[in-house]
């Protein structure tokens, strides 16, 4: 039923702003841009990330971190984490081994929304292929 990640969107009181830290942090251009709304292509897979003005959030939304956190792979956890918080994120939840290979961490943006990372080697035999599964 549920086939893969498309878009994940993230407000954003002043999209100017974060748009700007975006693109900083990712090395990238928003690859899609309408008015009140700009789109990244990030990741071995090109999923999305959008940012959307937060006056078109729906009705009843939170300003606080909430919700769901999704987790990005990231080959070097620890240098993620230190370079997320130099540049004004602030820390949700620290580096946590999970198990083997499975270490996640969290931080909140400077406009609100949780942004987790983590180091998932299943995510590495997935990009690997099936012959490194077998």
């Amino acid at each position: 039923m549920l086939r893969g990640l498309t878009t994940l969107n993230f407000w954003a009181d002043d999209l100017e702003a974060a748009k700007r830290w975006y693109a900083e942090l990712l090395g990238i251009e928003p690859y899609f841009e309408r008015p009140g709304y700009a789109e990244f292509r990030i990741g071995d897979y090109q999923h999305e990330l959008g940012l959307i003005d937060s006056r078109f959030a729906p009705e009843g939304a939170t300003a606080r971190p909430a919700g769901a956190l999704m987790y990005w792979h990231v080959d070097d956890l620890e240098a993620t984490v230190e370079k997320l918080l130099s540049m004004g994120a602030k820390e949700y939840q620290p580096p946590i081994e999970r198990g083997e290979g499975f270490v996640t961490a969290s931080v909140v943006d400077p406009f609100g929304n949780i942004l987790g990372v983590m180091y998932n080697r299943h995510y590495l035999e997935v990009l690997a292929g099936p012959a490194a599964t077998a």
